[in-house]
């Protein structure tokens, strides 16, 4: 019997305080209809230069401006649907305001396809020709000769153009995807170890019951879940298979190698440093991670340690709760060291809803940062009033803090370094969070052992679970080049396979953990996955820095942080001391999460 979404709230129901303010978008629905209907209109505007841009330096530095300021309208109307979608994807109203947001930006993508293409005309000498003649499109410089990294791959400017206006097609796996996980998915209620009926759904077994130190309560969860998964497989199969062939046949079409070097085109990093992140990772970090998955058995007394209790926490009997409030204070101490401009953005992203923390039916679950332009950051999650919301928090708010100063320092064009780097600012407020407590607990054995395990929450994140996302990616994109059907066989198989050859025997796997690569939607996102551990990698050298050598480390992550997106991923992470293209940096990070796990054994046999 399904009864969990009678005992959550809705959102009519959920407190103001609790949910972000869209009015700083737009004042209301009406003007963003308004807004929608005028970014529809003055698309023209843009058209009109069309067969102009390479006309001279002027009208491509006019041309370039009006199309940046069209670009942050259509941003904030994305962004807003998008935003109520995220809030309540079963409200009837906010699938309808997705839906017209989609058919816009399709029919404004179809009509902007002219202008990279007609950029494309441009050579590199043409370029700083122009850049000598009219000095404003400096600023344009990266974003100039980043297009013409696709010189090669860019179809006739028909083809393109029939491309752009099938983008809402094109995006429908993940569109379908994303709304039937917030809309139909139901889960059977679960019963805790003292015999008390509670409420299901994804986004509580994922920010709580999945952590919760009730073994009856987290297993009859992932039941419940697993239960739900496997009566959506085939359909979500066929889903992502559809995806996936898409990005097949775009490679062919477009003339790349492979699948994986169109995919990591445009974070501007190569096939090998992308290998080395899945590879040195798999093979380095998993005798560590098989070495605490042993001492978790143990801990937790348990006959088997079965895949759904590898996040349990180790000790219990321990596990801090903290209120939103207590949680802000604490985050806002620990980042002080990032000085008054960093902290200006967290207080005001913490006061001024800039931050949705309801549990309502609807919802979508994980956590996620919106960056539109000419506005603020705004910051889902979903608050479970365990001290564990506060590091889920704090990475959110580490996207947050990059994009309130790359926006207020950079044009719209130069804003979004590559994905390869996304996570870095994320992780490393992460990172400085767990310095911060460990500081406030110097004589607490039993709080520093918990944060700790927060720590490896951290890195079993990004380094495990999205990792193993990227490794499994691998093997489907293999497959799918080779021609093999991409059935709910074939993904629950390939899946088990990453997890079982990470884990080896020190782990129980079921049936269920083939499952799931139904839970993320990040693979309908390109190679995003991997770059969590990208990622990671940066922001544990970069927090060593700051523990060695303070304010000059700080200085330069800072400046990282404002320079935006007007480096590629080495360049600007070489400005933090940081050179990614040696794999040992990869191997320093994971033998930091290994000196974790020794701390842990050792604290437990003193």
């Amino acid at each position: 019997m399904m009864m969990s979404e009678t005992n959550r709230q809705y959102r009519k129901d959920v407190p103001t305080e609790e949910t972000w303010d869209l009015t700083d978008l737009f004042p209301n629905k009406e003007s963003w209809e308004k807004g929608l209907q005028e970014i529809v209109e003055e698309v023209d505007r843009i058209t009109a230069f069309k067969g102009k841009l390479s006309e001279n330096a002027n009208t491509l530095a006019e041309a370039l401006e009006a199309a940046e300021a069209y670009r942050q309208k259509v941003i904030h109307v994305a962004v807003y649907a998008n935003l109520l979608a995220s809030a309540d994807g079963s409200d009837p109203a906010n699938q309808s305001a997705a839906a017209k947001s989609g058919a816009a930006l399709a029919t404004i993508s179809s009509k902007f396809s002219f202008f990279e293409t007609e950029l494309l005309t441009l050579t590199s000498s043409d370029i700083e020709q122009f850049i000598d003649d009219e000095p404003k499109l400096k600023t344009y410089r990266k974003y100039l000769f980043d297009i013409l990294e696709k010189k090669e791959h860019i179809l006739s400017p028909e083809l393109e153009e029939a491309l752009s206006a099938l983008s809402e097609v094109l995006d429908a796996p993940h569109n379908i995807f994303s709304r039937s996980k917030q809309s139909d998915m139901q889960f059977e209620s679960v019963i805790d170890n003292k015999g008390n009926t509670q409420p299901m759904s994804e986004p509580l077994y994922e920010e709580s019951y999945e952590y919760s130190e009730d073994t009856a309560l987290r297993r009859n969860a992932y039941d419940s879940f697993i239960k739900t998964l496997e009566q959506y497989k085939n359909t979500y199969a066929a889903t992502y298979q559809t995806e996936i062939t898409k990005q097949v046949q775009l490679a062919k079409l477009r003339k790349y190698d492979s699948v994986t070097d169109m995919l990591l085109a445009p974070q501007q990093v190569t096939t090998e440093m992308y290998h080395n992140q899945l590879d040195v990772i798999q093979e380095k970090l998993a005798p560590h991670m098989q070495k605490y998955a042993k001492l978790l058995k143990e801990k937790l007394g348990l006959k088997e340690l079965r895949f759904c209790d590898l996040k349990a926490p180790l000790d219990p009997s321990f596990n801090p709760s903290t209120s939103y409030e207590e949680a802000s204070e604490t985050i806002l101490n620990a980042l002080t060291i990032m000085g008054p401009e960093y902290i200006e953005g967290m207080e005001k992203a913490l006061s001024s809803r800039w931050v949705d923390r309801a549990e309502n039916v609807g919802k979508a679950n994980g956590a996620f940062c919106a960056s539109p332009y000419g506005a603020h950051p705004y910051i889902l999650v979903t608050w479970a009033d365990k001290m564990r919301n506060a590091f889920i928090l704090a990475h959110e708010l580490g996207h947050a803090g990059h994009f309130y100063l790359a926006g207020k320092y950079q044009t719209l064009f130069n804003t979004r370094p590559s994905t390869y780097f996304i996570e870095a600012p994320s992780t490393l407020n992460e990172l400085l969070l767990a310095d911060h407590l460990m500081d406030q607990n110097t004589d607490n054995s039993r709080m520093k052992r918990w944060i700790i395990t927060q720590l490896l929450g951290t890195y079993y994140h990004n380094f495990i679970t999205h990792l193993l996302e990227g490794a499994f990616q691998r093997k489907v994109y293999a497959l799918a080049e080779a021609g093999t059907p991409l059935t709910a066989d074939v993904l629950c198989r390939e899946k088990r396979n990453v997890l079982e050859s990470f884990w080896g025997d020190t782990v129980i796997f079921d049936d269920g953990a083939g499952l799931t690569w139904m839970r993320q939607q990040h693979y309908y996102m390109g190679l995003y996955p991997y770059t969590y551990s990208a990622g990671l990698t940066v922001s544990t050298t970069m927090a060593k820095r700051i523990r060695e050598e303070g304010q000059p480390a700080v200085d330069d992550w800072l400046n990282v942080l404002k320079a935006g997106g007007t480096k590629q991923p080495l360049d600007l992470i070489k400005d933090a001391g940081i050179d990614m293209s040696n794999p040992e940096n990869i191997e320093i990070a994971v033998d930091y999460v290994g000196s974790l796990i020794d701390q842990l054994i050792e604290s437990y046999s003193e």
